[in-house]
């Protein structure tokens, strides 16, 4: 992931942001914001922001007392995304989805954008999803979406290390990694995902 990261710098951010998020992010964006509205949390974390597209959707709608913690492995991307959201509920943090710097049980949402066709296999699509399940909340909710899956063949020359998963596997793997209520949502031309963190046993 990280040799491929290093290329997404230099005028890369704003051409990303310029060309591809109008013509394929940005309606998928719009429906992840509008999903996580309706939960209304007060504690989200954004994994692999990139330029923000999602992070500025979920700004828009977020109460004012919320607070949003957008991270990205590559700094480049996330100081563009600043750039285009000065928000003061909003926290910036280069992170690697991986191997999240949180504490256990931190947030009520985990968010996650166009981020799986990147993970270089499905083992560490599952470290993913355990590093989430360890950060939400007891009850928290994990919501995802791919808008790249079925783009994946046109996609290529673009990015080089996609893993394309069967979105009908999600479900136990997701159980696996300590959901339940894991939903999948196929459609024509994305999958979406999202899955409730069970309570606890004290």
């Amino acid at each position: 992931m990280a040799a491929t990261d290093k290329l997404f710098a230099g005028s890369i951010p704003e051409i990303y942001d310029r060309f591809l998020v109008p013509l394929i992010f940005e309606p998928y964006a719009r429906d992840l914001a509008e999903r996580l509205a309706k939960i209304a949390p007060h504690a989200v974390l954004e994994a692999a922001a990139g330029t923000g597209v999602l992070t500025r959707a979920i700004a828009s709608r977020l109460p004012a007392d919320a607070r949003l913690v957008a991270t990205d492995l590559n700094q480049p991307m996330l100081d563009y995304a600043k750039s285009r959201q000065p928000d003061v509920r909003i926290e910036w943090k280069q992170a690697d989805a991986l191997a999240l710097p949180f504490e256990d049980a931190s947030f009520d949402a985990v968010v996650c954008f166009t981020m799986l066709h990147h993970v270089p296999s499905p083992y560490l699509q599952d470290r993913l999803f355990s590093e989430v399940a360890r950060v939400l909340r007891p009850g928290g909710i994990f919501l995802g979406t791919d808008s790249l899956y079925s783009l994946r063949f046109r996609m290529l020359h673009l990015f080089d290390t996609m893993v394309v998963v069967p979105p009908q596997t999600l479900p136990d793997r997701l159980r696996s990694a300590g959901f339940a209520d894991v939903g999948v949502d196929v459609g024509r031309s994305a999958f979406r995902f999202s899955a409730r963190k069970p309570a606890l046993n004290p």
